[in-house]
């Protein structure tokens, strides 16, 4: 136990840890606050621009399809209907936002599409530096009383919520073939192992799509600092590189505090 001489003492230790630890703790998680907030809340517009530099700089995603009403062989019968997310190869090729795929006709997200099935690619931030303040479940009296936090070391240094992701909503369209040797060298960039199954490879047929964006999903992270909500299309489409260039996601460089709002 930490040994306190006075209580002035106790009352100053308090007042400034109980600052420290809620100066910045989130009041709206999930959704942006209906009155004002004490932080200011990014547009769609400077969402759309951090969200095409995540695509820029992620390298995979989760693409969501439904299986058809028909089985196709080694299926088991009543998947009809329901939903599959699985990881995939992504680049951003092209200047429109519309990510770069290599679809291989084997795949199963490729097979449910042709088979009538929509189409949706998740992404999330994921910074390569841990912050240097985390946010802590710990109050003023465990750090007082010397409580120790026992529980399991986090998977991951810092909080996923907090941090921005989307959903891409549209359909896939095929690229000319004329452009296979500009995305090879793109995607082979992106993804050296993929340079084994680029199109015209002797193991699986495969060929370079584009999801096709026609709805954009955002949520940049706790929602009393941070957009939540759709971004028009045309705001997306139409950040230049420039605009992505210019700008930087939380922990892209070390020593940032996960609290801060001055990196969203």
């Amino acid at each position: 136990m930490r040994l306190l001489h006075s209580l002035p003492f106790l009352s100053l230790a308090a007042l400034s840890r109980a600052s420290e630890d809620s100066e910045q703790e989130p009041q709206h998680i999930f959704a942006n606050p209906v009155d004002d907030s004490a932080y200011k809340i990014p547009t769609s517009q400077e969402s759309a621009v951090l969200g095409r530099r995540i695509l820029a700089l992620t390298p995979l995603g989760t693409l969501a399809t439904v299986f058809p009403d028909t089985s196709r062989n080694r299926q088991p019968d009543g998947l009809g209907g329901m939903p599959l997310g699985l990881m995939e190869y992504v680049a951003d090729c092209e200047e429109e936002g519309n990510p770069t795929i290599l679809a291989m006709s084997i795949g199963t997200s490729f097979r449910n599409v042709n088979g009538g099935s929509n189409i949706s690619l998740a992404q999330q931030w994921t910074p390569p530096y841990p912050p240097d303040k985390r946010i802590k479940s710990t109050g003023f009296f465990d750090w007082l009383f010397s409580r120790e936090d026992d529980s399991p070391k986090e998977p991951f240094p810092y909080s996923a919520v907090n941090l921005p992701r989307f959903s891409l909503l549209g359909y896939i369209e095929k690229i000319d073939a004329e452009s296979t040797a500009a995305l090879s060298a793109c995607f082979v960039e992106k993804h050296p192992d993929a340079k084994y199954w680029l199109p015209g490879n002797p193991i699986h047929e495969s060929e370079f799509v584009r999801l096709a964006v026609t709805q954009v999903y955002w949520i940049g992270g706790f929602g009393d600092r941070a957009y939540i909500g759709w971004i028009p299309v045309d705001e997306w489409k139409n950040v230049t590189r420039k605009e992505w260039e210019s700008v930087s996601l939380p922990g892209e460089k070390k020593g940032w505090n996960e609290w801060s709002t001055s990196d969203l």
